[in-house]
Order: structure tokens, then sequence, then C-alpha cells
């Protein structure tokens, strides 16, 4: 086994043994069971806004995880060894970020098939919407990681990692929300542009700043 895909393994096996893959996973079936008691029972108007409110609850539940995607492994040591053993930050960047979206990126999109019924989306915008995540919450599970990255070792790295992360993360929200119309593949296209360019660019960002914390 390559040293990536072991360091993929670890961190998502320990992201389900200590729980912390189930709390993104709640967080999203909390806001879909909520949201409907904000708007109310009109089934029309849920139906046009639920599909953005699932977007944005992905968006927080691929945030709540921030400060232990990096912090930890930095704290114990473990990115040093990775360091001594010649592997490279950006490498090591990539497999988190994988591990990440592995951790709440496909939970998350079985999550929305019950979430849909909640909020009375039909069968067409169900599939653009998972399509969305399939396409987005790679770019999610990114920043995520450069964020947690950047805010290492910082005070209130916590709070400062939703300033960091929220305003990238707004042209996804924006063409996610948007390819749930019936002429959404304009918008899809840019989603998958968008989450392309962060999905490519996270690592050496995360990698940059994993080195400038050992300095």
């Amino acid at each position: 086994m390559s040293a990536w895909a072991a360091i993929v393994l670890r961190d998502v096996r320990l992201a389900y043994q200590g729980g912390g893959a189930l709390l993104p996973l709640i967080f999203f079936l909390l806001v879909a069971t909520l949201f409907p008691f904000a708007v109310g029972p009109d089934g029309a108007l849920l139906a046009k806004v639920g599909g953005g409110a699932l977007w944005m609850a992905a968006l927080l539940a691929a945030l709540l995880p921030v400060d232990r995607l990096v912090a930890p492994d930095a704290e114990s040591g473990v990115l040093d060894q990775y360091a001594v053993r010649g592997l490279s930050d950006e490498g090591v960047a990539a497999a988190k970020i994988a591990a990440h979206w592995l951790g709440f990126g496909p939970p998350l999109m079985i999550a929305a098939l019950p979430a849909s019924a909640l909020l009375k989306l039909d069968g067409a915008t169900l599939g653009r919407l998972e399509l969305g995540l399939a396409i987005g919450t790679p770019a999610l599970a990114a920043l995520g990681v450069m964020t947690s990255a950047l805010t290492l070792g910082l005070r209130g790295a916590g709070a400062l990692a939703g300033l960091v992360m929220l305003p990238l993360a707004v042209p996804l929200l924006i063409f996610g929300a948007g390819a749930l119309g019936p002429d959404g593949m304009g918008a899809l296209k840019l989603l998958g542009a968008t989450a392309l360019v962060l999905t490519a660019l996270a690592p050496f960002a995360a990698g940059a700043a994993l080195r400038a914390s050992r300095d």
C-alpha cells in the first residue's frame, strides 16, 4: 500500500471511530428537519428554497470538523514524521482532502434522500442536487483542509476557519443552488469548473501552510 493511501485510510478510520464523521451528517439532517418549521408548511415554497438550504447545510457540515483535520496530527508530531519520511506536504494535504471527503461526502449524499422528502423536492430536483453534491463536495473538503492548515496554531482557529472558508465557498453555493433549476446546466458546468480549480489548488496552499507552521 502506498503512503498516500495509508494516510487516507488512517484518517477515514479515525474520523469514523471518533464519531466525527457522524456530526456533519446529523447536522445536515437537523437542518432539513428544522427548516420547514422556519419557512412553514407551504410545499411549493419549500421545494423552491429547500435545495439552497441543503447546499448551505452541506457547506456548514464540511466546516464542522475543520479544527480536527490537521491540528491533532500537528500537535502529536504525526506531520513531522511524514516530513521525516520524505512525504511531501502537498501529498499529505491531498490525502487529507480525500479522507475528509470520504468522511462526509458520500454520507451527505445519502442523507440528501430523506432530506429532499422533508423539503418537498421532486425527483428531477433531487437528481440535480445529488449530481451537484457529487461535484461540489470534493471542493468543500479541499477548502476545509486548506483552511485547517492556514489557521493551524492560531488562537481561536475554529472561529477564524469559518471566516476564511465561507467567502471562498460562495461560488460553490451560487452555482450549486443555480444548478437546481430546470435550466441549470450552465450553472452545473460553472460548478464543475470552480470545484476543479479549488480542488487542484488547495493541496498546494495547504502544503505551503504546513511547511510554514514547521518553520
